[in-house]
């Protein structure tokens, strides 16, 4: 916790009272300046009452919030260390040490100030946390004046002491939407919330508001919009929040679940440790479950027979029953998670569509950040059959949650094809899950006309390029047609995801550049040579793999692909790299065109200039 290793606030408070009563001790009796001294003990036995006042406060309340105690007594210490030290030199003494320690009235009239000061602290203090009058915990918006050069500051303890200490639900929602809009936009702000506490009261606001959608909404919201970097991401997870998340979104109702999936999306997206955590809460699941809704055609329980998807969402119940009160609670009897169940699904089929549009959006894009980069959570898609459920809601769908879960699919692929184990696992080209897959991403490409969608798809494709038969020429076809794409950016992709099919590590490249060259995909690789630095490349890598594996071929000869490496000479030499194996291909296509058929070379092999 945040002040574990700091004195107890009984404690804190307790060191400036015994100084307010060392003060009002030795004003009792000055020597000199005996009315400035009266003054100051005046102010200081005001401090002394509300100090008591405060001591009372700290003892009754199991759930102080303290950030603002501990800099106001910080500061009030400082202010009464220097009246203890002025009204001592008013003491008798002797003349000497009269001439060395010499006090004006200009002392006396700064440490007054800062008396009132930190009365005026204090004031504030007790006006935020008072319970005496009756009345609640409620947000102060006036300005304490240790504050005073930063209201932001004082705001903010108002809100978290409201959302941490209030008793009215209604007072901590327009806390936390007030911290929300703070928030919004505004990294300083992000910065002070969570500097001063905000997250432990944001998440219990968030797990104890079970009967208020608007409580889990305010908080989520603004745990959103403080979650845009890591360290604050973090400060998150370390405060036991990915639990408490991941448990509202597989109990609360739609609108909740909107913002508490973009709440996982967004700490997912900034921090890895985030994403290994929401993994260990087993997050992926409820995203595809509810992400699957209606998404397909089930006649749950049709002659005494249940759909895969209908076994999981009963699963769901009886491994995670909803909260006691709530519209999904049931018992553990097998009768009631079935009832329990057909109401859950009244209420989801009974919401506005564009609600049902929005949850399935924002929970492909946290499947999108969960995915990214990480094989952990890939696998757990993939096992939790989410690959169909994608599949369809890219056929059936569009726009933006189109985009989302093709990107999903492409972060999947990516993953598997960096691990051997997941890609034979989950893409068997003879599931249907993989089936359906591959058919939209052909679609996609083929159809889109987003340049964006083309790229992802072409992408998703290259990455399984290594899980293909050489019977699968069906996935070349589409994207050698993409090398004549008028959108640049699109033919480069697809030339690099060509170069996965023909690039020695496939062991079908013999096979697949020989289909790449069938469907005629020499000519616009010529083309693309006099693109971008990146298209040359991309191409140049192609077509000496097409010129190694596919030498004696026509048209090869006829694009006239060995003058064209020859005179690769200025690209080679900014891409040092290309050296071998350009040199390679052009002795290929050499000895091919000089009408010597030699025998197939062994990989390793590199021919010598």
């Amino acid at each position: 916790m945040m002040f574990q290793e700091e004195k107890r606030i009984e404690e804190e408070l307790t060191y400036p009272l015994l100084l307010c009563e060392r003060v009002c001790k030795l004003v009792e009796e000055p020597v000199f300046f005996k009315f400035e001294c009266s003054e100051v003990g005046k102010q200081t036995d005001r401090l002394s009452q509300m100090l008591r006042t405060a001591i009372r406060l700290s003892t009754s309340s199991s759930n102080l919030y303290e950030p603002p105690i501990r800099r106001i007594l910080t500061e009030m210490t400082k202010t009464l260390d220097r009246a203890l030290t002025l009204v001592r030199k008013c003491k008798k003494r002797s003349i000497l040490r009269r001439v060395v320690t010499i006090t004006r009235v200009t002392d006396f009239r700064k440490v007054l100030s800062l008396l009132e000061s930190s009365i005026g602290d204090m004031r504030w203090l007790l006006s935020v946390y008072d319970y005496s009058d009756g009345s609640n915990v409620g947000i102060v918006l006036s300005l304490p004046p240790v504050a005073s050069n930063d209201p932001i500051l004082a705001w903010v303890w108002s809100f978290i002491a409201t959302i941490q200490m209030g008793q009215l639900l209604t007072d901590k929602i327009e806390a936390a939407n007030e911290l929300a809009s703070f928030a919004h936009d505004n990294d300083r702000n992000k910065k002070i919330i969570c500097e001063e506490g905000g997250v432990v009261p944001l998440l219990k606001l968030l797990k104890e508001g079970n009967n208020s959608q608007d409580a889990q909404i305010a908080a989520s919201t603004a745990l959103f919009n403080l979650a845009n970097c890591e360290d604050r991401v973090r400060s998150i997870v370390n405060e036991n929040g990915v639990p408490i998340i991941v448990k509202i979104l597989r109990d609360s109702a739609m609108r909740v679940q909107i913002r508490v999936s973009s709440l996982v999306a967004r700490m997912a997206e900034y921090d890895s440790v985030a994403q290994e955590e929401f993994a260990r809460e087993n997050a992926i699941r409820p995203l595809v479950s509810i992400l699957s809704f209606e998404t397909f055609v089930d006649d749950d329980l049709k002659m005494g027979k249940q759909s895969i998807h209908s076994i999981v969402q009963m699963s769901n119940y009886n491994d995670n029953p909803p909260r006691s009160g709530s519209s999904l609670s049931v018992s553990s009897s097998e009768g009631s998670s079935r009832g329990a169940y057909y109401s859950y699904r009244k209420e989801r089929e009974n919401e506005k569509p564009e609600v049902k549009l929005m949850l399935k959006t924002k929970c492909a894009e946290a499947l999108w950040m969960l995915a990214r980069g990480s094989v952990v959570n890939s696998r757990k898609i993939t096992e939790t059959k989410g690959l169909l459920g994608l599949a369809k809601l890219i056929e059936k769908e569009d726009g933006e949650l189109q985009y989302n879960c093709l990107m999903v699919i492409m972060e999947i692929t990516a993953a598997a094809e960096s691990n051997p184990d997941l890609r034979r696992a989950a893409f068997k080209t003879n599931s249907a899950a993989v089936k359906a897959v591959v058919e939209q991403l052909l679609r996609i490409v083929k159809e889109s006309t987003s340049g964006s969608m083309q790229i992802a798809a072409i992408k998703s494709i290259g990455s399984l390029a290594r899980a293909f038969s050489a019977r699968e020429t069906r996935v070349i076809g589409p994207l050698v047609a993409q090398l004549s794409n008028r959108n640049q950016e699109v033919a480069t992709e697809a030339a690099v995801s060509l170069v996965k099919f023909a690039c020695p590590d496939n062991f079908l490249h013999m096979e697949h550049s020989k289909a790449i060259i069938e469907f005629d995909g020499v000519p616009p690789l010529m083309r693309l040579l006099r693109g971008s630095e990146r298209t040359k490349i991309h191409s140049l890598i192609l077509i000496c793999y097409l010129a190694l594996h596919a030498g004696n071929s026509e048209a090869l000869e006829q694009a006239r692909v060995l003058n064209a490496l020859e005179g690769a000479d200025h690209l080679v030499a900014r891409q040092p790299e290309l050296k071998d194996l350009v040199l390679k291909a052009i002795n290929h296509l050499r000895m091919y065109h000089a009408g010597i058929h030699p025998p197939r070379p062994p990989l390793s092999y590199v021919p010598q200039i």
